[in-house]
């Protein structure tokens, strides 16, 4: 691994440090309804105006044009100032945004790129179905070939932010008599589409963020196809390739400060044996410094990945080691927060929080793949193993 923080890298740390500082909103991020999507697009809206909303993104579309190490700087400095989540702008800068970049059509680019980047429009992501979730080649939501537009039949769920969302990632087969993997299109799908119908699911944790998209004789017109027809397995993985990669570098970098916050505390909460702090357990300060490694070994991969990256490498299946890492992380420390709140964790509210985000955590061992996807592929494409029946 290669990678050093020059005086040129900390001069632009304070100058993040410093917007950043002055910039972060004081009131707490909603969790969803219209009320989120205000906070997230006025969010977005002050980081462009700011120059700082598309770190990730090349000069050429609109971005910042930082390195990879500038990346990292900033992600640093965002978890610091516990600057509040992109949000429902998160499927536009890290999928719609950047696949676009690499597959789009110049008229694509032109339509969609500016509008992310400024707030203006907000997508979701159109891929897993009830019968094809981990499966994803599976899927059976048709679109039929009329004209100069495809007629698009079926349903998604899990669409994070669908119910506010503007535009939609959606795969849809588009050959049935193709093969598994080479009859599905990626498209761009305009939620107000007529036909369109949205219903919200809640979760578990009391959000209401995922919804099931209905898709009746829905008109997209097929200058909306990204990266031609029926080639949409390979766009779909170079999308996931990215999730799966560097796109969730912010959330490694955050847990650094949420284990700090559990072990504080656990030396604030009365202990399972009625009478000392939580953190005089050797049970629990045990789990809590297993915790603190284990984030010190994942912002390692983290800075792996960012060196990698750096060198011009594209994200590969070793993205999948840290997603997998990361995913089970999250859950450990949510875990073990509940074990030092006790019986007062039943009460979704206060309690700093942990509880819902306890309840919350459970979807990291889903989302971007299950933990099962993410060994296959480690042992298939990293370890050269045989393919799992």
């Amino acid at each position: 691994m290669d990678l050093d923080f020059t005086n040129e890298h900390k001069l632009f740390r304070e100058e993040v440090r410093d917007w950043l500082t002055s910039n972060v909103p004081k009131e707490s991020r909603p969790i969803d309804g219209s009320e989120m999507r205000a906070f997230d697009v006025a969010w977005q809206k002050t980081l462009y105006d700011g120059g700082w909303a598309g770190i990730t993104w090349p000069k050429e579309h609109g971005g910042r044009g930082c390195s990879i190490v500038e990346r990292l700087v900033w992600f640093e400095e965002y978890a610091r100032t516990e600057a509040p989540w992109v949000g429902c702008m998160w499927v536009g800068l890290n999928h719609g945004g950047p696949i676009l970049m690499a597959k789009g059509s110049d008229a694509q680019k032109r339509e969609h790129l500016p509008k992310i980047l400024r707030g203006e429009a907000i997508w979701c992501q159109g891929f897993s179905e009830p019968n094809a979730g981990s499966d994803l080649a599976s899927l059976r939501t048709y679109g039929e070939i009329d004209g100069d537009h495809l007629i698009v039949n079926g349903t998604k769920v899990w669409s994070s932010f669908s119910p506010v969302a503007d535009f939609q990632e959606l795969l849809v087969r588009t050959d049935r008599e193709a093969r598994k993997h080479k009859g599905i299109s990626w498209v761009i799908c305009d939620m107000r589409a007529p036909g369109i119908t949205v219903q919200p699911i809640q979760t578990m944790a009391g959000h209401w963020h995922f919804a099931q998209v209905f898709y009746d004789n829905v008109r997209i017109p097929l200058e909306n196809v990204v990266g031609g027809l029926n080639n949409g397995w390979s766009v779909a993985q170079e999308t996931l390739s990215i999730e799966r990669g560097i796109a969730f570098i912010l959330e490694q970098v955050e847990l650094t400060g949420i284990v700090e916050s559990l072990i504080d505390m656990a030396k604030n909460v009365t202990g399972p044996d009625g009478k000392r702090p939580a953190i005089a357990d050797d049970s629990i300060a045990g789990q809590l410094a297993m915790l603190r490694a284990e984030v010190s070994a994942l912002r390692s991969l983290t800075y792996v990945a960012v060196s990698r990256s750096q060198s011009g490498q594209p994200p590969g299946p070793e993205g999948s080691i840290t997603r997998l890492f990361y995913a089970e992380l999250q859950q450990r420390i949510r875990r073990l927060a509940m074990d030092i709140i006790g019986a007062n964790g039943l009460e979704l509210e206060g309690n700093d929080g942990w509880p819902e985000r306890y309840l919350n955590m459970f979807r990291h061992t889903i989302a971007a793949g299950t933990s099962e996807i993410q060994r296959n592929i480690i042992s298939e494409r990293i370890l050269n193993m045989p393919r799992g029946t």
